[in-house]
């Protein structure tokens, strides 16, 4: 018997698809543009792309414009998901690639110190926070313990693009606080990745004791064969594709890895980002590419298909949600605790190495930007179901409130760390500090 094929896609679905991705990408690179001119993190702009064209602006202003551009059918949406979810894999592979593991053994103890500090602090008080959460906030069926565990998650995390993005802007990347700042970021997001498959099993499996060491035990399953199997493939593939003169067959094995990686990971349960991860890293540690090769990946990713998963991650905001003084106070809430719980942990590790107040502020202020991960973070909690629209919104308006404090705070901390080193060595206001520059490190 002859198989029945499959429909094509609807000339009317095509359509719309193709409007909604042309119309989410101007939106995204005007306004990530107009970002930068006001020296804002670009995903600021881009996240209020997707603002302006989702429930939040044109749904209430055309409101039958919205309809037709963001029809409420699954299918049609699917496909906008379906760009925005290869856009993720990609982005979370290239920032495997770009961490430096060299940077921690640069700095060893006092990294691990402020990053530990900076991880376990808002871990523990976002767990608090997100049991004391109204039940209102949480969708129906929602565990409120794997809600609790999944926004400490959210609130420990930080993000290695904006921290990166702020140290270069201000000069400080080949710094010793910049240095410390990014050694202790790369800690932090492997940590994070780590934690973000554990509770995004266990909300998948369920909270039984069983089903909690699964949850623990497939994502270190994953490191090792990585580590074990993956290695030695990666190389080989890796080794085999630079032979090519083209940047092409490199291009291609980077994104095959990353996505057979997201597969992997994906069908065992556990978060399709933290195969990606994991197989970033691989590329970057054991397949030691070309990097003039890698460079169309990262264009694509970084101008492209990021700008587009954020637009979307946009859409899903519903702002109008803070009118309702129940959200606006948890709102407040979570970001006070986001805030306190980084700043207050980095702080503490840091003095714990023996760094003075102002540069322990200043590690608190670039550990406290979350950004791009956190985003990814919440559109994780949203797919799975753990977050509500209103708890969605609370958590993307911390990643971006705490990636535009990080400038102005790190700026003026810095500042002060100057003038105490002028003063106890007798420098003149246009002499380095003792924080001697380090060799350059590609981030």
């Amino acid at each position: 018997m002859s198989s029945v094929p499959v429909p094509a896609i609807a000339h009317h679905s095509l359509l719309v698809f193709l409007l909604q991705l042309a119309l989410l990408l101007l939106l995204a690179l005007a306004l990530g543009q107009v970002a930068a001119w006001f020296k804002m993190p670009a995903i600021v702009g881009e996240l209020f792309a997707g603002v302006l064209l989702g429930p939040s602006v044109l749904s209430h202003a055309l409101p039958d414009f919205a309809d037709w551009l963001l029809p409420k059918q699954p299918a049609q949406m699917h496909l906008l998901d379906a760009v925005g979810q290869l856009g993720v894999l990609l982005l979370v592979g290239v920032t495997g690639m770009e961490l430096k593991f060299d940077l921690v053994k640069r700095r060893g103890a006092t990294a691990m110190r402020v990053s530990l500090a900076g991880l376990i602090l808002p871990l523990v008080l976002g767990v608090g926070t997100g049991l004391l959460l109204p039940a209102s906030l949480l969708p129906g069926d929602t565990d409120p313990m794997v809600f609790a565990l999944f926004l400490g998650v959210a609130l420990c995390v930080s993000a290695i693009p904006v921290i990166a993005k702020t140290l270069v802007d201000m000069n400080l990347l080949h710094r010793d606080i910049g240095q410390l700042t990014l050694a202790a970021g790369v800690i932090d997001d492997v940590i994070g990745w780590f934690l973000l498959s554990v509770v995004s099993a266990m909300a998948t499996t369920g909270l039984t004791t069983g089903k909690i060491a699964t949850s623990l035990l497939y994502p270190v399953a994953v490191v090792l064969f990585a580590v074990l199997v993956g290695r030695p493939v990666v190389k080989i593939a890796l080794r085999a594709a630079n032979r090519s003169a083209d940047a092409g067959p490199t291009v291609a094995v980077a994104a095959l890895i990353v996505l057979l990686g997201s597969a992997a990971t994906h069908a065992l349960g556990l978060e399709a980002v933290f195969g990606a991860f994991v197989c970033g890293v691989l590329v970057s540690t054991c397949g030691e590419p070309d990097r003039e090769k890698l460079a169309p990946l990262r264009t694509t990713v970084l101008a492209f298909l990021a700008p587009v998963y954020f637009a979307t991650a946009g859409l899903r905001m519903d702002l109008t949600a803070l009118t309702r003084p129940a959200v606006l106070a948890a709102a407040c809430a979570v970001l006070a605790v986001a805030v306190l719980g980084k700043f207050a942990g980095a702080y503490a590790g840091a003095k714990l190495s023996g760094l003075g107040r102002w540069e322990a502020l200043a590690l608190g202020a670039g550990m406290n930007s979350r950004g791009v991960i956190e985003v990814i973070v919440a559109m994780v909690g949203l797919r799975l179901g753990i977050l509500g629209p209103e708890t969605y919104t609370i958590i993307v308006l911390v990643a971006i409130v705490t990636s535009l404090m990080a400038p102005p705070i790190l700026r003026a901390a810095m500042a002060r760390v100057e003038e105490n080193a002028e003063t106890e060595l007798g420098m003149g206001a246009g002499e380095p500090c003792d924080l001697a520059p380090q060799p350059p490190a590609t981030v």
